[in-house]
């Protein structure tokens, strides 16, 4: 039987400021040891190569990640024209190189021209998985998986700077958007290729860029922390773990509800109408506090039969446990 990690319960989520190099699972790790924390987890990795926002869910926070890795995300990507690359990113092996034979707005025009809903194909080398393992495991075996086009969507497209080779853009993209994957397209539509020499997340989802604090001062401040046995400097820096779920609408609950929801049960709100199917971010009225996660379901099976009809109940999906 595997050991219990211990450590201490703390919840919350700590947007770390990425720096180049290292794995985003190595940061996830060294952050869990410098809040001595019990649980912890990312919510979508970025490359070594890249840079910026990386949102660390500490404790109770991990069961709302994946609406993390949901939300939109926005870019500041530096693409290099009439290159390609194995990786799309300047990790990788040149494979192809062509002279840039379009002017700057020809450029402009081009990038531009992927703004909106579309397909794309995933890289090779991204982190998506087939089979259990991610695509870059067979990629650096030299095993090509076929990848299935993926929806995506560019909401705006803006060029900070251009300078041929080079053009600087700021993406704001939906999940499971790839921006190497988006550069090297670019490339294609140019019929030069080009790769990205410069990534970095500005963004996820309205998460407030202020709050992000560089590795390295986490490291200093967590210092103190361990020497001293007081966490609390380190633990202010902790955003509440319902800001990964402010995108939903809220329901609040009386104690008699409360006490349902928290073992599991549906609940009939009382004053607030719901939409089937959707989910709801769910408080406890007096004192305001966040329960978790619920989905507006039709004649729950843990209502008796005769109240089933009265409307539209409200089923846990994620509960916190404090």
């Amino acid at each position: 039987m595997p050991r219990r990690r211990k450590g201490r319960k703390i919840n919350g989520i700590v947007l770390v400021n990425k720096p180049i190099g290292g794995s985003s699972n190595n940061i996830l790790q060294k952050v869990r040891w410098l809040y001595q924390a019990e649980k912890a987890g990312h919510t979508g990795a970025l490359d070594p190569l890249a840079s910026g926002m990386l949102p660390i869910c500490l404790g109770e926070a991990t069961k709302f990640s994946q609406f993390l890795l949901d939300a939109d995300k926005t870019y500041r990507v530096t693409a290099k024209l009439g290159v390609r690359t194995t990786t799309s990113d300047a990790d990788g092996e040149v494979v192809e190189e062509k002279p840039v034979g379009s002017c700057e707005q020809e450029v402009i025009d081009t990038c531009l021209s992927f703004i909106g809903k579309s397909k794309q194909i995933p890289s090779m080398f991204s982190a998506l998985k087939h089979e259990g393992k991610p695509l870059y495991w067979y990629a650096r075996q030299g095993i090509t998986i076929d990848r299935k086009p993926r929806d995506i969507n560019i909401f705006s497209l803006t060029i900070d700077q251009i300078s041929l080779p080079e053009v600087t853009m700021t993406v704001h993209c939906s999940k499971g958007t790839y921006i190497r994957s988006l550069v090297d397209d670019i490339g294609q539509a140019l019929g030069c290729g080009a790769y990205v020499t410069m990534l970095h997340r500005t963004r996820v989802a309205d998460y407030p860029a202020e709050r992000m604090i560089a590795l390295d001062d986490l490291v200093t401040l967590a210092g103190h922390a361990h020497e001293q046995q007081d966490f609390a400097a380190l633990d202010s820096l902790l955003l509440p773990m319902d800001m990964a779920v402010m995108s939903l609408n809220t329901i609040q609950l009386n104690d008699e509800q409360v006490d349902r929801f928290e073992h599991g049960q549906s609940i009939l709100p009382l004053s607030t109408s719901v939409d089937e199917g959707q989910l709801y971010r769910i408080y406890r009225q007096q004192p305001t506090t966040f329960l978790g996660v619920g989905e507006a379901i039709r004649n729950p099976k843990d209502q008796p039969e005769q109240v089933r009809g009265q409307g539209l109940f409200v089923m846990p999906r994620r509960r916190v446990v404090y």
